[in-house]
């Protein structure tokens, strides 16, 4: 199902460069949840946990609103607060760092890897000081971090690690699933991740993570027991999860693995385009293409330095093609200035950061979409001279 033109044209299917696929029997499963009188935090969202721990090997998993509040809570249960440093990447939406400056600790930024654009292992060492506690990787695109250098290097240093998995679900990492093994990880179910809960996200508990921590934190520091007793022992939040997007969300995870599958048939289908066009040979920079266990959450190149991107954007929405930038570095923003950040620290995440463009990959995208796609980038490269 597409939708037309922005412009108005009947005839140019407007592509979107992401869309949520949502079957008719998780809409028949939301419409019994509404009418069984029962649509906040009840049955269903305990088994969204349940298959959600099954999915992560048997781990301990507590669902919530946001795959933002989640890193929160993590930072909090393992008692991160003022004086404290995280250490995290420059590239990623700005919730990683905004849940850090949250609890009131400082994250310190490492530039990225050019080739993956994760946060750069080999340079993490360098950062970690005396106030150090939390190495912060994401899996930026789906694509897996390298976690047995970042965990050897947290062993090394007696810190914590909270992967920032919002976009990799169903990713592996040397054949093993992320978020089934390791620290903490935390997961969003946002409409544009590869499967959703319409809003929400999760988080996969380590051993010694209380679980009922976790819980309190979700909502309002509530401790029961007995039949009528209540105490409040932290300040906790408002982070739980409705019944409604926990049946959306076990829907989608009932699918998430042929989802992702259908994704690596796209990209695969956008480096042979890419290939014969010669996009590469043309200053446009691709993902790694080596890469096996990425669940292609996003396909994005970067484009030339000389440039303009939203030029491009503009072209390509003109053509009846979305877009997307994901995402502008971090340090750069004004918040993140006033802490002492600035253009040069991150040469990197500034290069790519300019010049990202996420393209069109979903699921239900048509095998005529990628060719599509593909020449009309090549197209409005040549006009602007490349």
């Amino acid at each position: 199902m597409s939708a037309t033109s922005p412009h108005g044209d009947p005839s140019v299917d407007f592509l979107p460069f992401t869309r949520p696929s949502i079957d008719e029997q998780t809409i028949a499963g939301v419409v019994e949840v509404l009418r069984s009188g029962w649509i906040t935090t009840g049955p269903w969202n305990a088994r969204f946990e349940q298959a959600l721990s099954e999915y992560f090997g048997g781990r301990t998993v507590r669902a919530f609103s946001s795959g933002t509040v989640t890193m929160e809570i993590a930072l909090r249960m393992m008692g991160v607060g003022p004086g404290d440093e995280v250490i995290t990447t420059p590239l990623s939406w700005v919730a990683t760092a905004n849940v850090i400056l949250a609890v009131g600790a400082r994250p310190v930024f490492v530039d990225i890897d050019p080739r993956t654009r994760n946060l750069d292992a080999a340079r993490v060492e360098a950062a970690v000081g005396e106030r150090t506690r939390v190495l912060l990787p994401v899996h930026l695109a789906g694509l897996p971090c390298d976690l047995d250098a970042l965990y050897a290097l947290a062993q090394r240093h007696g810190l914590r690690v909270l992967e920032d998995a919002a976009q990799a679900i169903g990713s592996r990492w040397r054949g093993r699933r992320v978020g089934a093994f390791g620290d903490y990880a935390s997961f969003s179910f946002h409409p544009n991740k590869n499967a959703t809960s319409i809003e929400g996200g999760c988080l996969v508990l380590p051993p010694d993570a209380d679980p009922a921590l976790a819980e309190r934190y979700r909502l309002q520091g509530v401790r029961r027991f007995g039949v009528d007793g209540m105490d409040v022992d932290l300040v906790g939040g408002k982070a739980n999860l409705t019944d409604v997007a926990a049946r959306v969300g076990w829907g989608q995870l009932q699918q998430v693995d042929a989802f992702n599958a259908r994704r690596r048939e796209l990209a695969l289908a956008y480096f042979a385009h890419f290939d014969a066009l010669g996009l590469e040979a043309r200053g446009v920079l691709l993902p790694p293409r080596d890469e096996t266990d990425s669940n292609w959450h996003m396909f994005q190149v970067v484009l030339p330095p000389q440039v303009p991107r939203a030029d491009v954007m503009q072209a390509l929405k003109q053509r009846g093609i979305g877009s997307g930038v994901h995402y502008p570095p971090i340090h750069l923003f004004s918040l993140y200035r006033k802490l002492g950040f600035a253009p040069g620290d991150f040469p990197h995440a500034e290069r790519v950061g300019s010049g990202i463009l996420t393209l069109p990959l979903f699921p239900d995208m048509r095998d005529a979409d990628v060719p599509r796609v593909a020449q009309a980038l090549s197209a409005v490269l040549r006009e602007s001279g490349v």
